[in-house]
């Protein structure tokens, strides 16, 4: 998909704060509010903006734990692959899921507010599964980065119109 400035002007101010009112989005990416409102939805519709969300404090809501997962299964065919992975999705302590290669097989981002949360996730995830053949966690000491925004291509700048020939 080709982005001009506008669009990229949008993705820019969305990524900082996607709260804004149309009016206040078309002020900050220069552009009327009419356009903004055509734009974003064309976004939205071609799934660029895949959805809007509020970030949280996990510590201010109690979940201060966050461990990194490394998981190996057993068996790495296809529908041993997709059944953990449906499993470790429904969880509401794995924040992300990601399949890797190589090493492991899974990567998973976990938070809980405790260890006694994490063992709990453990039992349920990797200990009653047969087919998960190797765990190793690494639990944070401090985030130092956390940045959800994407770096966006710098738009070109528009072509001047052709002068008509002699």
């Amino acid at each position: 998909m080709d982005f001009d400035a506008t669009d990229l002007r949008l993705l820019d101010v969305l990524q900082n704060d996607a709260s804004l009112s149309n009016q206040e989005l078309a002020v900050r990416a220069l552009t009327s509010p009419a356009t903004a409102l055509r734009r974003v939805r064309r976004l939205v519709d071609e799934g660029v903006i895949e959805r809007r969300v509020a970030l949280l404090s996990p510590e201010r809501l109690g979940e201060g734990l966050t461990a990194l997962v490394e998981v190996t299964l057993d068996r790495q065919g296809a529908e041993h692959l997709d059944a953990f992975e449906t499993r470790a999705v429904a969880e509401a302590a794995v924040q992300q899921c990601w399949r890797v290669s190589p090493g492991p097989d899974f990567l998973l981002v976990v938070r809980s507010a405790d260890m006694a949360g994490y063992q709990a996730l453990v039992q349920r995830l990797f200990t009653q599964d047969a087919n998960v053949r190797n765990v190793k966690a690494f639990f944070a000491v401090k985030r130092a980065k956390f940045d959800p925004r994407l770096p966006l291509p710098v738009a070109a700048p528009p072509t001047p119109a052709a002068a008509p020939a002699p």
